[in-house]
């Protein structure tokens, strides 16, 4: 067995003890016939059980399990999403790199699908697999939760076939995410003005990877058999929290158009027409709970790109692209 890991599975973390557990313990029981390490990056976590602990509930966890070789615990103190996805890159130590969300639970057979895409195709620079959702236990979706407002519980879903993502909105999701180190290395990393920042649910930082990837001549697959189960956090089953994500969502848009050089005084008319169009569907579809909210978190949404244009028709440079 080789030294060097053939894949390295990352899970970026803060504050999720609870979930974490289950999130290593599935990766460490991987039917994959190789080496392969599991790096978990501690963002910053201060769960800390009392004002006198000095380590952590997040850490707790990982100590609890390091007995495993594979395991690797890493510190990264800035707080981001983007931030710590790019420090778990540069202290792992395969060519692929793929990440978990610190709470959800890898199919048995995840890394195998994973590591053998990549092993056939060396023109693919991310895969993802199908994402399904695990509800905690007496709890139903609510009747206002639309298939689509599902997927920013993490849900995706693209059929049971492999394919080709050749539509940047159909990325895989950073639930169940994978990238080449090749090309994250020719991209400059994740870029750090997209993902989450604390509580801020900034986002989109694997549809501009996806993009690039595109523009550059690489490919992105869908791998449906690489199998994630996402726990729903019950705290995520209010609409306050659905309506704050689509705030977020949208500021994360008009930030990625940005960094496209898609900005400027035609961001204003795309946004007018998105909020237009949102708050008609509310009405058109006022007796269908689900879809009515989704439109109406939609609309919200392009209140919060507007909001992220004006400040960049603002304070934005001339040219904000990065290759």
């Amino acid at each position: 067995m080789p030294d060097r890991p053939q894949i390295s599975a990352i899970i970026c973390t803060h504050n999720r003890a609870a979930y974490l557990a289950g999130a290593i313990d599935s990766l460490l029981v991987q039917d994959f016939p190789d080496n392969f390490e599991v790096v978990v990056v501690d963002n910053a976590s201060s769960d800390y059980a009392s004002p006198e602990s000095s380590t952590s509930r997040t850490r707790e966890v990982v100590e609890a399990r390091l007995g495993d070789r594979r395991l690797k615990y890493v510190w990264e103190p800035e707080i981001g999403l983007s931030i710590a996805r790019n420090t778990g890159a540069k202290q792992a130590g395969s060519d692929i790199l793929a990440y978990l969300d610190d709470d959800a639970v890898a199919d048995p057979n995840w890394l195998r699908e994973l590591h053998s895409a990549y092993q056939s195709n060396q023109k693919l620079a991310v895969a993802g697999g199908k994402v399904n959702l695990l509800w905690p236990d007496g709890v139903s979706p609510p009747a206002w939760l639309s298939p689509g407002l599902a997927q920013n519980l993490g849900e995706y879903d693209l059929g049971n076939t492999c394919q080709y993502v050749t539509a940047v909105g159909l990325t895989p999701r950073g639930v169940n995410y994978s990238i080449r180190r090749d090309f994250l290395e020719q991209i400059g990393g994740f870029d750090v003005k997209l993902g989450r920042v604390g509580k801020k649910l900034l986002s989109n930082e694997e549809l501009r990877a996806t993009e690039l990837a595109l523009e550059l001549g690489w490919q992105v697959v869908y791998l449906p058999s690489a199998l994630v189960l996402h726990n729903v956090a019950p705290e995520r089953l209010n609409k306050a929290w659905f309506l704050e994500r689509g705030w977020w969502q949208g500021i994360s848009e008009c930030y990625r158009e940005q960094l496209s050089d898609r900005a400027g005084i035609a961001q204003f008319g795309r946004g007018g027409e998105r909020i237009l169009r949102g708050i008609w569907k509310s009405f058109k579809y006022i007796r269908d709970p689900g879809v009515r909210f989704e439109n109406f978190v939609f609309a919200w949404g392009q209140i919060g790109y507007l909001s992220a244009a004006l400040r960049g028709l603002i304070f934005l440079p001339k040219s904000t692209s990065r290759h």
